[in-house]
């Protein structure tokens, strides 16, 4: 089973990165100011994982793929790893789908 692992960036922002159940980051959340909104993106993305027309799909410059998770405002709630290829990106988007709606919520924040 996958969890949402809270933790604070050195300028005092909140994250959240989605893992799956072995281990792997599978999403990466933008910057919150506070642990509220954090926790707010963190039901955004349970909520919008299930919709794949929430799911845009890239091409970075180098080649590699990745996906942005969007809410229904457009906004980007999470951000994938870098895959080698469109299949792994997939697989990826799958993980999400599969891990985000009963995914637990941790935190790792040392103040």
């Amino acid at each position: 089973m996958g969890k949402f692992i809270i933790s604070k960036r050195n300028n005092g922002d909140f994250q959240f990165n989605l893992k799956a159940g072995n281990g792997q980051v599978i999403l990466t959340s933008q910057g919150y100011s506070s642990k509220p909104s954090c926790e707010n993106g963190i039901e955004s993305v349970k909520t919008n994982a299930q919709d794949y027309s929430r799911f845009e799909r890239n091409t970075a410059k180098d080649g590699r793929c990745y996906f942005n998770l969007k809410a229904g405002n457009g906004q980007i709630i999470g951000t994938s790893q870098m895959y080698e290829s469109d299949n792994g990106m997939e697989n990826g988007i799958e993980s999400v789908k599969n891990n985000a709606p009963n995914a637990s919520v941790e935190e790792e924040i040392n103040n």
